[in-house]
């Protein structure tokens, strides 16, 4: 499955194919939605499943993107909740 965001004006596309590994791929995606307010501050984000489910990625793989944009400071974990973007 190919995803397709707009990014700095052109569309990226998630390509399970690409040298570049699946996480990063993922994490650009969700990290562009989140900065343009696709997914607003406070806003859960997709969950392992779902991402896992959408991409067709390993359960490892969403918990690395996930776990990734908690690392950069965009989103922060409620354990038994969710991951949600953080509001600052």
């Amino acid at each position: 499955m190919i995803t397709l965001v707009r990014q700095h004006g052109r569309m990226q596309e998630f390509d399970p194919d690409s040298s570049d590994p699946p996480y990063r791929q993922i994490t650009a995606i969700i990290r562009e939605r989140i900065t343009d307010g696709t997914y607003p501050p406070g806003s859960v984000l997709p969950s392992i499943e779902r991402i896992r489910q959408e991409y067709g990625v390993a359960r490892n793989t969403a918990r690395r993107v996930l776990d990734t944009l908690v690392d950069e400071g965009l989103a922060y974990t409620e354990p038994g909740m969710g991951t949600y973007v953080n509001r600052n």
